[in-house]
């Protein structure tokens, strides 16, 4: 299952409002296109899909980034109790291992063939192996991502899910 349909886009972002609620949600202006993947039912942004390339050409590994303030606090909380080596131990290596090929290969599919230098690496998070970042494996799942990962975060964080109106995602249903 997916996520709804992801709405705004251009080369700054999704238009004047979407740069300026994701700038308040970073506290910094966004260092290079993206566009919201996935919005609360009021219509906040919690997950931007970033270009492949910062503005200044920079590669940008991490293609889904959790911007909502509940969600990044509730992770937060989870990684700050261990949960990165708690999920990395309970998720199947090979699954997690092929959601990595996953991730890389759709953003891979999102540069040009031509494009020239350095180009980003990794899987989820950056990352090529194992698990280094929850909140980048959350906000690929709140997209759709077929990510064991972010459904051992949903898991955790359902009543944080059920309260904002996410309710799905990764193909598991939280409620």
């Amino acid at each position: 299952m997916t996520g709804p349909t992801a709405t705004g886009s251009g080369d700054r972002g999704g238009g004047a409002g979407d740069e300026e609620a994701v700038a308040a949600l970073l506290r910094r202006q966004p260092l290079g296109p993206f566009r919201v993947a996935r919005r609360r039912p009021d219509g906040a942004p919690v997950v931007i899909e970033n270009a492949p390339f910062l503005f200044d050409g920079t590669p940008m590994p991490t293609r889904y980034w959790l911007v909502d303030p509940t969600l990044r606090e509730a992770v937060s909380r989870l990684e700050a109790a261990g949960a990165v080596r708690q999920a990395a131990a309970a998720v199947d290596p090979a699954a997690l291992a092929e959601a990595h090929a996953r991730y890389a290969a759709q953003r891979d599919a999102a540069i040009e063939p031509d494009q020239p230098g350095p180009r980003p690496s990794g899987g989820v998070g950056g990352t090529r192996i194992g698990v280094k970042c929850l909140h980048a494996h959350l906000a690929w799942w709140l997209v759709g991502g077929n990510d064991p990962v972010g459904d051992w975060v949903a898991e955790r964080i359902a009543p944080a899910l059920a309260a904002l109106g996410l309710v799905g995602g990764g193909g598991t249903e939280v409620v």
